[in-house]
């Protein structure tokens, strides 16, 4: 059996126990936090990272790394066509969504989440650089009515943890949503993703650790 490591407030935890709900994989979960000294946790995630996953081979770490092996040992209820240039469009979106829109956000996350602050300068930054990528990926989303097309897949996943924190995190620090304000009006998109049982279940999750003491 797959173990999910990490803690439900994290999107790429979240993302991760989507794509297993989805796939219909059986997993347990186990919360582990960033940082952890703990030995067992550094055999499987070296910088003690979350998410990483358990698995009869050994561990994994790296989300999507980790989405690449779910998707490839389970078959069943594919993520991901089946056509090598379809499969690699949707890796290239899974990619800019990390890297170019929610790394780059969450540089903003301390003041639009934690209550601590950012430097001016750094505000500055995040901006320009968000608004050349936003810009980029209008170019690039499909909404038709998924995220790339016409079929739920990988990149739904993480389209539906990710995008609201660039949302909410660009909101709280500049009085603005810059994807909203670029020209992706995801909010519908990510209204009706949340209507999947396994939106749900992750959403009820990570609201129910938020209020844990």
């Amino acid at each position: 059996m797959i173990t999910l490591c990490g803690f439900a407030v994290s999107n790429y935890y979240n993302i991760v126990k989507q794509v297993l709900l989805e796939k219909e994989i059986p997993f347990a979960e186990e919360h582990v936090l960033t940082g952890s000294k703990d030995e067992a946790v550094l055999a499987d995630s070296p910088l003690a990272k979350i998410p990483f996953i358990r698995t009869p081979q050994g561990g994994l770490c790296e989300s999507v790394v980790i989405l690449d092996y779910l998707e490839a040992r389970y078959p069943a209820h594919p993520l991901m066509p089946s056509d090598p240039f379809a499969a690699a469009k949707l890796r290239e979106l899974i990619t800019f969504i990390n890297l170019h829109l929610e790394l780059v956000a969450r540089e903003l996350y301390a003041q639009a989440f934690f209550g601590g602050t950012v430097s001016e300068a750094t505000q500055a930054s995040v901006r320009k650089r968000l608004e050349k990528s936003i810009a980029a990926f209008k170019r690039m989303v499909k909404f038709s009515p998924y995220i790339g097309g016409d079929t739920f897949t990988l990149a739904d996943c993480v389209a539906f943890s990710n995008l609201p924190l660039v949302g909410m995190a660009t909101r709280a620090v500049y009085g603005e949503d810059l994807l909203v304000a670029g020209g992706v009006d995801y909010k519908a998109y990510t209204k009706m993703l949340g209507e999947r049982a396994s939106s749900q279940k992750v959403n009820a999750d990570r609201k129910a650790a938020l209020t844990k003491p």
